[in-house]
């Protein structure tokens, strides 16, 4: 009997402690009631904050931006850190300070092994956010870069993809592109084309000049500042040898390729109107200058 008694005692015991305690809980809710409403609204207004900033930046800071992809992915990142800071707020409006401590601590950690990890994906991350602002090079530039040469079709966080003149794609690691030196030829509108070609031994070569200079001005003018180089290089094997460079309108590899080609023509119809000989390499036997003699050789036998 006193031991049903006294286990009737403990459990009343245990139920009034359970009871105190979801009193104290109810009375702490109901406290802190106004903070909690005030946080969940602190909260809201940074998502609306966040939401509307990411699209100022998207439309109206990175107006300029050619990447579409950049721009989303700065405004997300605005978002993103426009919202964290709301939890923030939030947690120590709610006094939750050694939550608010421990998630500090966590993320820090957190991110230490993710950029450990990720140490190459975010070397490119950064270098495609400079390639992004950088005017040096852009979609639609013709460029050559670590060993390959194509138009820019596309930017992004990760790499340059660029399409190389038989139509292949070739993606390059930003890292690789910032790291490296690289040729744009789109950055100006005009661009120095050189041809060489060589005439033969015979030629007077004032001549030679000045029917390659007419040549090509007739085709492209020299603007203010430009003029026709010519000069002469070499005593080849075979010929005298010269390069002309002269200025045309070209932003990609093709326009440099036609003018070039257009220049030759140009230059061997000159020539065959005026009679100058574009030799090639040949070996001439010119026994009438060089006297062979024959000797006999007597052979005595013993």
């Amino acid at each position: 009997m006193n031991t049903l008694l006294i286990k009737n005692f403990d459990i009343q015991k245990a139920f009034e402690k359970v009871v105190e305690k979801l009193y104290g809980w109810g009375e702490d809710i109901i406290l802190k009631t106004p903070n909690f409403l005030l946080a969940i609204l602190v909260f809201i207004i940074f998502w609306y904050v966040g939401k509307y900033l990411s699209k100022f930046i998207k439309n109206v800071v990175l107006q300029k931006v050619a990447q579409e992809s950049i721009k989303s992915i700065l405004a997300r990142a605005s978002f993103i850190i426009t919202v964290v800071i709301g939890f923030f707020t939030a947690l120590a409006i709610l006094d939750l300070d050694k939550v608010l401590t421990s998630v500090l601590a966590g993320a820090g950690v957190v991110g230490l092994a993710i950029g450990l990890a990720l140490q190459g994906t975010l070397h490119n991350t950064f270098s495609g956010f400079i390639l992004s602002f950088l005017p040096n090079i852009q979609i639609g530039n013709w460029i050559v870069s670590n060993g390959h040469e194509g138009k820019v079709i596309d930017i992004n966080l990760r790499s340059v993809t660029i399409m190389e003149a038989d139509n292949n794609i070739v993606v390059i690691p930003n890292s690789k592109i910032i790291d490296a030196p690289f040729k744009n030829f789109s950055t100006t509108e005009r661009t120095k084309v050189t041809i060489s070609c060589g005439v033969g031994y015979e030629s007077d070569l004032e001549v030679v000049k000045k029917v390659t200079i007419e040549a090509i001005t007739a085709l492209y003018k020299q603007e203010q500042n430009e003029e026709i180089d010519f000069f002469y290089t070499a005593f080849g094997d075979s010929s005298i040898n010269y390069v002309i460079r002269f200025w045309v309108d070209a932003t990609g590899k093709k326009e440099i390729l036609e003018a070039e080609s257009t220049g030759i023509m140009a230059i061997k119809a000159a020539y065959n109107s005026h009679n100058i000989n574009i030799p090639f390499p040949i070996r001439t036997l010119d026994f009438g200058k060089n006297k062979f003699q024959s000797e006999t050789i007597t052979v005595q036998s013993f």
